[in-house]
């Protein structure tokens, strides 16, 4: 029987597949976990046969959690199941050694056949996102600019999308404020932003931050207002409200 832990932020999304799994006699949930670090500590002590993971969370994310679950345990197999089917995600968590990736819109049945795949040694990726890795790779043309990141530069990214300080951020992911913020910079070089603003624009209007708002066409967010009264209002009223689940607030910008 396959011991397996539950990582999602959402509890209805946890909820829904713990119901699925419930119907398998083969596999059985042995937790929960909301975030990366609840994870990293029921894995330290159940040592579970599988993950199922979300890549946007609170916290250090579901990349970083991933990097730290087989750190700590080498054989754990990991199944991500989100939202994000636009690359980079899907070949950044398999190059860090997922071994599953769906979406959350795929069919009920299909996260029992990843498990199964998954369990005997495979590789398991729904129709979408292996469509898209392949078009992704055969139209260099059309690729994400957030392609051009590292790593590390994606985690940075998506910590300072979720309005994290440079101080938390470097006490996330142990590195000092200096290589923070030099991680920054590089990705405002690379993405072509001047600011934390503009970097969560650019997010949204190519998908990086969903999860949280829902898919953006682009130009939602209109003109940016790059003074610095403006990007502290900004601030102000986009992360006052964490979860961002309204696209109203997002009309609220310069």
């Amino acid at each position: 029987m396959v011991s397996l832990l539950l990582v999602d932020d959402h509890d209805l999304v946890r909820a829904g597949i713990r119901r699925i799994l419930e119907d398998d006699p083969n596999v059985r949930v042995i937790g929960e976990a909301s975030t990366g670090e609840e994870a990293i500590e029921i894995v330290r002590t159940a040592m579970p046969d599988m993950v199922i993971l979300d890549v946007n969370m609170p916290g250090i994310g579901g990349l970083e959690t991933l990097r730290k679950l087989i750190q700590i345990h080498p054989q754990i197999r990991v199944i991500v199941v989100t939202v994000h089917t636009d690359e980079p995600f899907p070949s950044r968590m398999l190059e860090a050694g997922a071994l599953g990736y769906l979406t959350k819109s795929c069919a009920v049945e299909e996260i029992t056949h990843a498990i199964d795949s998954v369990m005997q040694g495979e590789r398991y990726l729904c129709a979408e996102v292996a469509q898209q890795i392949a078009l992704s790779r055969l139209n260099n043309g059309g690729r994400s600019p957030f392609e051009k990141l590292s790593q590390r530069e994606i985690q940075v990214m998506m910590m300072v999308t979720q309005g994290r300080g440079i101080q938390e951020i470097s006490d996330r992911l142990c590195l000092s404020p200096k290589t923070v913020n030099t991680y920054r910079y590089r990705l405002y070089e690379k993405l072509g932003v001047d600011n934390d603003i503009e970097l969560m624009r650019l997010a949204v209007n190519h998908g990086v931050i969903r999860d949280r708002i829902g898919r953006c066409p682009a130009g939602v967010l209109g003109p940016v207002n790059t003074t610095a009264g403006a990007a502290s209002d900004a601030r102000a009223v986009f992360w006052d409200n964490p979860a961002v689940r309204h696209l109203s607030v997002i009309s609220r910008f310069p």
